[in-house]
């Protein structure tokens, strides 16, 4: 079986976990999976992410975070842009996420950044998730 969005796969991960309330979860690492948990983490969505190597490509390892009634941080979180309709913004465009309550995560040619960073750097980019 072949996987053509990893991406979405991380994503469905993150929003089933949290469902189902799990501490933690474990999915095949990349480059860009990785540097989309540093971004959830520095935003305060997620307690941590950690590689573990194994003799393939690694693992991620995400901690989720819960509030005092144990319900996830992470409302929602959505693909935007998919391998078949890819949606890419200019730096005036970046789209703002319940009124600035949410963050999109962007990949631009200054990495995998936030709306807030993104718009700072004044760079647009790939819109590859929202999360709220």
């Amino acid at each position: 079986m072949s996987m053509t969005d990893p991406m979405a796969d991380m994503l469905t991960r993150i929003r089933n976990a949290g469902m189902a309330g799990h501490s933690k979860l474990d999915m095949p690492s990349s480059n860009v999976k990785v540097a989309v948990a540093t971004v959830l983490k520095d935003l305060g969505y997620i307690k941590n992410s950690k590689i573990i190597s194994d003799n393939k490509q690694g693992v991620l390892r995400i901690y989720l975070k819960y509030d005092d009634r144990q319900d996830p941080i992470i409302h929602e979180i959505k693909r935007i842009s998919t391998p078949g309709r890819r949606v890419y913004v200019g730096k005036d465009d970046i789209p703002r996420v319940k009124n600035g309550l949410g963050a999109s995560i962007l990949s631009t040619s200054k990495g995998v950044l936030d709306d807030v960073s993104a718009r700072q750097a004044q760079v647009g980019g790939e819109v590859i998730c929202t999360v709220w």
